[in-house]
């Protein structure tokens, strides 16, 4: 079914990697937006929740390529920034940019069930692999994101001799990996070298997937929050905002909408009814009507108390009465990984233990599972807090290691 996206995104793509290797200077790069957007996070410079920034993709009609491919942002007053021809809309694309910093996997991995494609930024100053670069390929092969394109980035850093021993380190990285094909371009995020090549590689190695977009709604909720400000008056209060991505289905102005598993009661988890009052693509532009791909922000008229600092993260979305049943217990089938991933240190994964609390990144919703029965192959959890989650689903799972969740292996449900 061939529709065209008016006003939204119809991919997202992931920036993943180690900390502090360029993610957000490549997304700025690329977009003009800068990810980190929480105090938090400028104070500390680092990304520690999900960042979303969106562009257009344009085509010169005059430049050969790889010279022709540029985005709305790099474009000047509209037109070519290299000889001023006209440029062409190819589509516009989303960037998800996910945190480097171990301590924030889950929040890693959320982001990656959102991921159509992934752009994998490695610096060049540094040794390959360091432990989140393998954390996160690892998160890629779990949620099941094949399409990859492999950066270099902060090549201005070293040496042609320095450049190509780091490439070789990438291609021996990614062999046997999901990666092992993917193309890998040298690039400077800060300097905008070869910007050009990696915005062709993306629309050639990143598709838009096919949608299906007449079935039951369902959206994955990344955030959520409160936009009014301090000291507005209540008259002018707005409604909650949840922001996500529709994985399929559409969403309409109007609908009457389950959140679910919802809001904690007394007697458990209990879905929340909204109504849509407005819907925002990525890139600010108000819907009538929000499609698959990109991430969107759904306005409801909810009490904002239910939305703000990100408190119904791991929810689902979907039209009232349609959304999964939530779970308190699941019964998973694990594949445990040789050793545990992210740590610099070689360290062999042990077998699972009964009563041991093991951490489960179920779409975007990080949960606490014990494990309550070990029975042959397969493993019986109950949970902390309920997700909403269907048979056949593969899960992330991690173990607290020296005090830090690290990933251990994935399941299916």
């Amino acid at each position: 079914m061939t529709r065209k996206y008016e006003g939204q995104s119809e991919v997202n793509i992931g920036a993943l990697g180690h900390v502090d290797h360029g993610k957000t200077t490549m997304v700025e790069l690329l977009t003009g937006e800068w990810t980190d957007r929480h105090s938090d996070e400028v104070r500390r410079g680092i990304s520690i929740r999900l960042g979303y920034a969106a562009t257009t993709v344009m085509k010169c009609t005059k430049c050969p390529e790889p010279d022709a491919y540029t985005t709305s942002h790099m474009a000047k007053d509209g037109k070519c920034a290299k000889c001023g021809g006209k440029l062409e809309a190819l589509r516009e694309i989303s960037f998800v940019d996910s945190p480097g910093h171990e301590s924030l996997m889950a929040t890693c991995l959320s982001g990656a069930s959102l991921m159509d494609g992934a752009i994998l930024v490695i610096a060049a100053d540094e040794p390959c692999p360091m432990p989140q670069t393998s954390e996160h390929l690892h998160a890629l092969d779990i949620t099941g994101v094949r399409n990859i394109v492999i950066v270099q980035n902060k090549i201005e850093l070293v040496s042609k001799e320095q450049a190509l021993k780091h490439y070789q380190q990438i291609k021996e990285f990614v062999k046997g990996t999901i990666a092992e094909n993917a193309p890998i371009l040298p690039i400077s995020a800060v300097f905008g070298s070869n910007a050009d090549l990696l915005i062709q590689t993306v629309e050639e190695v990143i598709p838009t997937p096919e949608r299906d977009d007449e079935a039951d709604s369902k959206m994955y909720v990344a955030r959520s929050f409160d936009i009014n400000k301090p000291g507005t008056l209540p008259a002018d209060l707005q409604g909650g905002v949840v922001g996500g991505s529709i994985v399929q289905g559409k969403l309409k102005i109007g609908d009457e909408i389950e959140i679910s598993p919802g809001a904690k009661t007394e007697k458990g988890f209990k879905p929340i009814k909204a109504k849509i009052t407005s819907l925002l693509s990525g890139s600010g532009n108000q819907l009538e009507e929000a499609y698959p791909g990109g991430l969107i922000g759904v306005g409801t008229g909810l009490d904002p108390a239910f939305t703000r600092a990100d408190r119904l993260v791991g929810n689902i979305v979907g039209k009232a009465g349609k959304t999964p049943k939530a779970v308190y217990k699941l019964m998973i089938k694990p594949e445990l990984m040789q050793r545990v991933v992210g740590m610099e240190s070689k360290k062999e994964v042990d077998n699972l233990r009964l009563n041991e609390p093991l951490m489960l990144v179920v779409g975007t919703a990080p949960t606490v599972g014990i494990i309550s029965k070990l029975h042959g192959d397969e493993v019986a959890l109950e949970l902390k807090r309920p997700v909403c989650v269907k048979k056949g689903q593969r899960i992330a799972i991690g173990r607290r290691v020296e005090n830090k969740w690290r990933l251990i292996g994935h399941a299916v449900v």
